[in-house]
């Protein structure tokens, strides 16, 4: 082997690197158009069900299944649009009218009230507070400059939103557009076999996704009945926010459960602990128990075993997996991209007895 060659394959190299980082380069710093794909992709599976039975059920022509479906959706989104926007800029100008050092005093009242209902000694606490100085070291005005913030973000959101619709009805009227995009790169003798993935994956993921608001929307109406009765304000906005953070797997259910509890908590600063918070406090607790019962034992294994035809166990190792690998988003994605894998891997690896376990009943 001359100089010559080793040069033409260090040069290669080189290039190839060049390459992979410029390519990298590219994708950060198209990051946005990428999200809104992603985001117009998930939306076409979700729509995809409803255009299908317009389409071979009502006899809709594609286009105009296509448009019905998108207004439908785009119905749902001013819905919650309507719903939200007003309580949001309530609280926002309630919040730019508080004053600070009262919602400081009150946090504190209450954090003491409780500390004196269940035996702490809060003169060691009060004493550790004062030389610690903590509380008054919490930035309180975080709040109303938190809800600024995503009120003057309303521009960029708006330009999200008109991207993922116009993407996503292209998705929806050309069910081949992505699928096509991605066979130009593909070998001519795989191409059957990856577009009989393709129509599979899409089907999986469809009723995976529609399962999923089938989810949110029970626990939703669980939630809202129960904040009703207990008398909690802006009981739906509560229940819809808790409801939809338990789209994270394991974790979210945690964070709504105590999303739930501070907001009612703190709806309530200024009123006595041990009469009205504590014992709100206690139904709050219930209800998300109730909520978490069902949502755990029924929703749930329903849709795992319906949708994406996974067990149970299976799909709680693969999720616990791309947590520890990457974070809330790996575990958001974990079931949506497990279940494509499976399906590529049955279609092209199906002789292997691991794959033929795994991709058992798909």
């Amino acid at each position: 082997m001359n100089s010559k060659i080793i040069a033409n394959g260090i040069l290669r190299a080189l290039a190839v690197v060049v390459g992979i980082c410029l390519v990298a380069f590219f994708l950060y710093k198209i990051q946005s158009v990428l999200v809104y794909i992603v985001i117009a992709a998930i939306t076409s599976l979700i729509g995809r069900p409803i255009v299908q039975f317009l389409r071979n059920k009502l006899k809709f022509k594609n286009t105009i299944a296509v448009i019905a479906t998108m207004i439908l959706l785009i119905g749902i989104l001013v819905g919650l649009f309507v719903l939200f926007i007003p309580l949001i800029t309530e609280q926002s100008h309630n919040l730019e009218l508080l004053d600070i050092k009262e919602l400081q005093g009150n946090v504190e009242d209450l954090y003491l009230e409780a500390t004196s209902y269940f035996g702490i000694n809060h003169v060691d606490v009060e004493q550790s507070l004062k030389d610690s100085d903590l509380l008054s070291k919490l930035d309180y005005a975080l709040i109303p400059n938190l809800i600024n913030s995503i009120l003057s973000g309303f521009g960029n959101f708006s330009i999200g939103l008109f991207s993922v619709l116009f993407i996503s009805f292209f998705f929806l009227k050309d069910s081949q557009l992505f699928e096509g995009s991605i066979m130009s790169f593909i070998p001519e003798d795989k191409e059957t076999r990856l577009q009989k993935s393709f129509n599979k994956i899409k089907d999986l993921l469809s009723r995976y996704f529609v399962g999923l608001i089938f989810q949110i929307s029970i626990l939703f109406v669980i939630y809202t009945i129960g904040l009703l009765i207990i008398g909690v304000e802006n009981a739906v906005v509560i229940a819809f926010l808790c409801a939809l953070v338990n789209l994270i797997p394991y974790v979210g259910p945690l964070i709504g459960g105590a999303l739930m509890i501070i907001l009612t908590m703190t709806s309530n600063l200024g009123s006595d602990f041990s009469d009205v918070i504590l014992p709100k406090t206690m139904y709050v607790l219930i209800i998300i128990c109730i909520g978490q019962l069902i949502d755990n034992f029924i929703s749930q294994p329903v849709i795992f075993s319906k949708s994406v035809k996974s067990h149970p166990l299976e799909i709680f190792l693969i999720i616990i997996i791309a947590g520890l690998l990457f974070g809330i988003v790996g575990m958001i994605v974990a079931v949506p991209a497990y279940t494509a894998i499976k399906v590529i891997l049955k279609e092209f690896l199906s002789d292997y007895k691991v794959v033929k376990k795994l991709t058992k009943g798909l």
